[in-house]
């Protein structure tokens, strides 16, 4: 369950994967979410391939032993939304 601040979706405080419509897979703490996009704190960027690993198998892997922020803020508009799943179901 999230954490539920008045205002806010009910992704607010947990952290996700953001799967994009391109190269790009994203993992971060949910601030908020609507019809804009999803906006995230202390996330990372991965694109599929880099350091040898596929989208998936970075995911497998951050769900394992945890990712490294690289980003302190970011925004990822709806449109470039592929998928939002909670990394702690993974």
């Amino acid at each position: 369950m999230g954490t539920f601040h008045e205002g806010k979706s009910a992704l607010h405080g947990i952290t996700v994967v953001v799967d994009t419509t391109g190269p790009e897979i994203i993992i971060g703490r949910c601030d908020d979410e609507d019809g804009r996009g999803i906006f995230l704190h202390d996330a990372d960027v991965h694109q599929d391939g880099e350091g040898g690993r596929s989208k998936e198998a970075y995911v497998q892997r951050a769900a394992m032993v945890g990712f490294w922020k690289k980003h302190d803020h970011l925004f990822v508009p709806k449109d470039r939304i592929a998928s939002i799943r909670r990394l702690g179901e993974i």
